[in-house]
């Protein structure tokens, strides 16, 4: 259905252009929108007129018009006079509204499309039959982006995305929830993912800088048929998830960065707490304090060269050492050999991924 906002720009154009007043009713006779509001034409007339066979007619001076969609009745057009040249405006005023009328039901047509191919709700043979009749290529290559926002319906950040995006026909921007928009972006031969990760930045520094908006961005990995579309949407989607739970400080994911991250998250959940009581018993890593923690994180973080993490913590090269000889009594791992902080890494993600399942459950 077209807004009547678009519907009233469409008619205030023609009244510039030919200064022929014009006005759109409803086929009960409401007035939907229009250039002049003087009209003293009864209900019942116009209603006599959308019953009737005829597809215009001159009445009470005014020219009446039929709008139609696909053969079904949609709009009355009346236009103000009853010359050739009204009569003349009056046909391409309707011609302007049919075309509107199947250019609207395109995109929503093809936004419906999209939406139910994401979510796997179409046969093979359903999405290749409609997106022919939609003229959307099958076989281009293409990469699901999803953007999740702060706020729920952030249409400010929508509006940033369609800014950037909407005015290249072969992309499509959509939503199947509240607070996620999605971009599926078709590509030239020649994008690679280093393209892709340029393309997310540049969403993420205009939705920051336009729309004020606080986003994260992930995407899956590039695909080659339509039908694998949706394979590259649950490719975001579990980036999204894993960024969240192991990436806290990232703010575009790549699937194809996901690393053991991907991995961990598809255990089930007893698998993990099995390993980790054969790691840690009953000391798990959760309940060792905030000093102990950033000991580690940091002894991770520079590969585990003990002079360098000292140096980064401000503590001497004795105490550090002393810290890890601690953590070594109390675990039974020392993360100064390759093989425990191996070990380690891996417990500290998987108790990450649990503590993140656990609160989905609430």
């Amino acid at each position: 259905m077209i807004s009547n906002q678009v519907l009233q720009t469409a008619i205030d154009e023609l009244r510039a252009i030919t200064r022929i007043d014009l006005c759109v009713l409803d086929v009960e006779g409401r007035i939907i929108v229009g250039t002049f509001s003087d009209m003293d034409i009864p209900q019942e007339t116009i209603r006599n007129f959308a019953d009737s066979v005829a597809d215009s007619q001159v009445i009470q001076g005014y020219h009446f018009f039929k709008v139609f969609d696909d053969r079904v009745l949609e709009y009355i057009l009346i236009a103000r006079g009853s010359s050739e040249d009204v009569y003349m405006i009056g046909k391409v005023a309707v011609s302007e509204i049919q075309n509107l009328i199947v250019a609207y039901k395109e995109r929503f047509d093809k936004n419906n499309f999209i939406q139910n191919l994401l979510l796997d709700n179409l046969l093979l043979v359903d999405i290749y039959n409609r997106a022919k009749k939609l003229h959307i290529d099958v076989e281009a290559r293409r990469v699901v982006y999803i953007i999740e926002t702060k706020y729920e319906k952030d249409n400010l950040a929508l509006e940033t995305v369609k800014s950037l995006f909407a005015l290249k026909t072969k992309d499509f921007i959509t939503a199947v929830d509240e607070r996620n928009i999605i971009l599926v972006k078709e590509l030239r031969d020649d994008e690679e993912y280093t393209q892709l990760e340029d393309t997310a930045k540049i969403l993420l520094d205009m939705l920051n800088t336009e729309a004020m908006s606080s986003v994260r961005i992930a995407y899956g990995t590039i695909v080659n048929e339509i039908k694998t579309v949706s394979k590259s949407y649950k490719e975001a989607k579990m980036a999204l998830d894993v960024g969240k739970i192991f990436y806290s400080e990232k703010n575009i994911i790549a699937y194809n960065t996901l690393g053991i991250g991907r991995l961990i998250y598809q255990l089930p959940i007893p698998l993990c707490q099995m390993f980790m009581k054969e790691v840690f018993g009953d000391n798990m890593p959760d309940t060792f304090d905030d000093e102990t923690l950033i000991t580690i994180n940091k002894f991770f973080e520079n590969n585990l060269n003990v002079s360098e993490t000292s140096r980064q913590l401000y503590v001497h090269r004795n105490t550090l050492v002393y810290r890890l000889e601690k953590l070594q009594k109390s675990t039974g791992l020392d993360i100064r050999v390759f093989d425990d902080a191996l070990t380690f890494k891996i417990a500290l993600m998987v108790v990450s991924y649990m503590k993140y399942m656990e609160e989905q459950e609430k």
